[in-house]
């Protein structure tokens, strides 16, 4: 059975916003990486990894299912910080947008009532929902060490240790 136009045009648009994501989050890991941060950049480098395997998710998804994906221009990120804080705050704010994306398509395939596509976002679905966490407990702790210089250099070597795990969903 094809697959539903609709469906695919959103998931392929979802590609985008993940290509997006990984610029967003190089532009975080470039103002730590000038702070002398090189935890919080590590955080973020790990995180455009993880936004460039979402991309390769859909788009192995949109192939496996006889839809060519077709990649658009990604948008230059505009976003600058005065202070440590403002980029975890802009990371929650884009991890909600992705959120609402990923609804969206889960929206879109529910209504063509594409199961299959379904199964495959509960896997986006929840990964929105650790980003969230996860971005939520950085401006909790950035907000409550962040402002002494040990409990900083803390977190920072916290946010070090951070390590890549490649991302897969099964597959469908």
């Amino acid at each position: 059975m094809a697959m539903d136009q609709k469906v695919a045009e959103v998931l392929n648009q979802q590609i985008n916003k993940e290509l997006y994501s990984a610029y967003l989050y190089w532009t975080f890991a470039d103002y730590y990486d000038d702070r002398g941060l090189k935890g919080f950049a590590n955080w973020y480098t790990i995180q455009v990894q993880e936004e460039l395997d979402h991309a390769k998710i859909l788009r192995r998804y949109l192939l496996d299912n006889d839809f060519k994906p077709t990649m658009e221009a990604i948008a230059k990120p505009d976003k600058t910080f005065s202070n440590d804080l403002e980029p975890l705050e802009a990371g929650l704010a884009h991890e909600e947008y992705i959120t609402a994306a990923i609804n969206h398509c889960y929206e879109v395939a529910r209504d063509a009532h594409d199961i299959r596509a379904q199964k495959m976002l509960d896997w986006f679905i929840t990964e929105q929902g650790e980003e969230e966490t996860k971005a939520r407990d950085m401006i909790t702790n950035m907000k409550l060490f962040g402002a002494d210089p040990k409990g900083l250099y803390d977190l920072d070597r916290e946010y070090q240790a951070r390590t890549y795990l490649a991302q897969t969903v099964l597959p469908m």
